[in-house]
């Protein structure tokens, strides 16, 4: 039998075969994703370069590659985990940011109509009417007769009150007078809102001066028995003028404005 090559005969590798094999060692290499020298005992050494022409190849076993895919996947897991976890605290943000928005929007609103409460409150309180002695009566009516007035009538009406009672502005006016009023005694006018004019006289003392704005049931003096008259009260006039002689029923006038008179 012929052979080209002595048996047991190692001969230098050609050109062509150191080339091939080093080309099949780095296409390993890049297989495994591992280039390098790993250290004994996880790799069997190989003879040198130079006793074989060989460029070795390094091999990596089973249990070092499960490794490294653990590892991949432990780091994939926590970067999943660290999204999760971003989101999550972002989209906890975002509704306390909303829930603050939407409480900030509720007591906005509250306070908006509290405000608007009270407004009314206060209008409906300035647009009240009261009688002019809490808890008085009539003693004596509207045009009533007798030679005791000097227009031969009652021009208003008396409220039954001792002497030093608080007397209150029935509404919400102006003082256009403070003073002494002749027969009258000490007595204050007021101009109404709805254009009006209610007066109090034969008070004892006089708690208001002329330009002075007045609210319903504000104290504007106290009665008593100044000017004409025979013993303590308060004369009440409605008027629709400030000058004596435009006089009106002080009752239906007070009753028209939801006084229980």
């Amino acid at each position: 039998m012929a052979f080209t090559r002595a048996t047991g005969k190692h001969r230098r590798p050609s050109r062509m075969q150191r080339g091939t094999a080093r080309a099949a060692g780095v296409a390993a290499l890049a297989t495994t994703g591992v280039i390098g020298t790993v250290a004994a005992p996880a790799f069997a050494a190989e003879p040198a370069v130079e006793q074989t022409g060989l460029t070795p190849v390094v091999t990596m076993g089973g249990t070092v590659a499960e490794q490294i895919d653990a590892q991949a996947a432990a780091q994939k897991q926590a970067a999943e985990e660290a999204a999760a976890q971003k989101k999550a605290e972002e989209a906890a943000r975002k509704r306390a940011a909303e829930a603050a928005k939407e409480a900030k929007e509720a007591a906005e609103k509250a306070r908006e109509a509290k405000e608007r409460a009270a407004r009314e409150a206060e209008r409906k309180r300035l647009n009240t009417f009261v009688s002019p002695i809490s808890g008085s009566y009539v003693s004596t009516g509207y045009k009533a007769g007798g030679a005791v007035w000097s227009s031969g009538s009652h021009t208003g009406v008396d409220f039954h009150a001792a002497s030093g009672t608080p007397v209150h502005s029935v509404g919400m006016g102006t003082v256009v007078e403070a003073g002494w009023g002749g027969a009258y005694g000490n007595q204050v006018v007021i101009k109404m809102n709805d254009g009006t004019y209610t007066q109090y006289g034969h008070l004892s003392s006089i708690g208001v001066s002329v330009g002075q704005q007045v609210t319903p049931g504000q104290q504007i003096g106290l009665s008593g028995a100044t000017g004409n008259v025979t013993g303590a009260h308060l004369h009440f006039e409605a008027r629709t003028s400030s000058e004596y002689g435009s006089d009106i029923d002080p009752v239906a006038y007070l009753r028209s404005h939801g006084v229980n008179v």
